[in-house]
């Protein structure tokens, strides 16, 4: 009994393999989905690397026409910020914004604001809703595309009808502008559209797709044509490759968090509220007191006691089994020696009625009873016997 009381006490947390043991399903899984995602990059960017850059010579580059328009003096300069884009509009100057949708609405709107009376030329390539109404005022795009890859001008702009057929299907728009050049149209609605400014020699160039501008396609159809009139109008070319390293991108300005989430997120984070309301309603207990059901299968006491052994056993937890076995002997022995259930586990009250029952050692009754936990299996086993000796005891006659 003394010699028990210094053991030391047995940990229930678990070890460094049972953890692996059980997370190594997720790891693998989280170690696959990111070989995956890494493959899928690899794949993704090995054509579109350099996509519509003029310094680039692969498939979806526009090295091509970059050369061409040298030859025929036009200057092309690469930026990539709005201020730089801002800085050089100018009468002599076509600026180009590749990708006019990754642009914020404050960006879009300074830069229309720099556009709209410089007397230069602002070509947009694939412009949506909403950017395509804020730097192109009267110009709507059609939520329907065109899947055409030939088509014919069918519009007197004199570069459209030089260049004949192209490649220019893809976003079709409608526009409310008084003399506006509708070409290249796919099913009724155009795939080009040159709006011309309100005062001044300047005008806005909208076109659908990007073909005509990749390097593999510059020599199909009248693509080379039309490509190099649309952006060899003026002396300098400005290609504006917009990045989301761009300060500008993150100046909101004076809107708020809330102001720049879009009102379809709002509604669909409020249905998504209301739907897992309605789910944990569903899943939740029924209101109302408790209705006793009979058990479909009559399970003996001696197997509940070996599995919840056996959980025990798995989870090394020897000092939580010591404390039950303990924990339902002092409750048992309490109301035989005279103490209240309520003071069982008091040592101040159980071990004196206790002592004076057997005529004991109380420090070896007090060691048994309240003691440190077992230091292995086989001191646990002995343990669960002397608690049962001592019950015995008690409740001899």
């Amino acid at each position: 009994m003394t010699a028990e009381a210094t053991l030391p006490s047995t940990s229930a947390s678990p070890t460094a393999r049972q953890v692996w043991t059980r997370a190594r399903g997720v790891v693998l899984a989280l170690v696959i989905l990111l070989a995956a995602a890494v493959a899928i990059a690899a794949i993704r960017s090995g054509d579109q690397h350099g996509r519509l850059d003029p310094r680039s010579a692969d498939p979806y580059g526009s090295r091509a026409v970059a050369e061409l328009l040298a030859d025929r003096g036009v200057s092309t300069r690469v930026v990539t910020t709005l201020s730089e884009a801002r800085t050089a509009a100018g009468p002599d100057t076509t600026l180009l914004i590749t990708v006019p949708d990754l642009l914020t609405h404050r960006q879009q709107s300074l830069l229309y604001a720099a556009t709209e009376s410089s007397g230069g030329r602002t070509v947009l390539i694939a412009a949506e809703s909403p950017s395509i109404g804020t730097l192109a005022p009267g110009v709507t795009a059609d939520p329907a595309l065109s899947f055409d890859s030939k088509l014919t001008p069918g519009c007197g702009l004199p570069a459209a009808r030089r260049a004949g057929a192209a490649d220019t299907g893809g976003i079709r728009y409608t526009t409310s502008v008084f003399k506006a050049d509708s070409c290249y149209p796919s099913d009724g609605l155009p795939t080009l559209v040159r709006v011309p400014a309100a005062s001044g020699n300047g005008d806005t160039v909208v076109l659908g797709a990007p073909d005509i501008l990749y390097n593999d396609r510059l020599d199909e159809q009248g693509n080379a044509s039309l490509a190099l009139q649309l952006l060899g109008s003026r002396s300098h070319l400005v290609w504006y490759l917009p990045s989301l390293s761009d300060d500008s991108a993150t100046d909101t300005g004076d809107h708020t968090f809330m102001d720049l989430l879009p009102s379809g997120w709002l509604w669909g984070t409020l249905q998504l509220f209301i739907a897992a309301a309605l789910a944990a309603f569903w899943r939740a207990r029924r209101l109302g007191p408790l209705v006793p059901e009979r058990l479909p299968v009559a399970i003996r006491a001696s197997e509940t006691v070996e599995g919840r052994a056996r959980l025990y056993r798995k989870a090394n937890a020897r000092d939580r089994a010591a404390a039950a076995l303990r924990s339902t002997t002092r409750t048992r022995l309490a109301p035989l020696v005279g103490v209240p259930v309520a003071q069982a586990h008091a040592p101040e009250a159980l071990l004196p009625a206790l002592s004076a029952h057997l005529r004991n050692d109380g420090q070896a009754l007090h060691v048994l009873l309240f003691g440190p936990p077992p230091r292995d299996d086989a001191a646990l086993i002995s343990l669960a016997d002397q608690l049962d000796a001592l019950e015995r005891e008690v409740r001899r006659p």
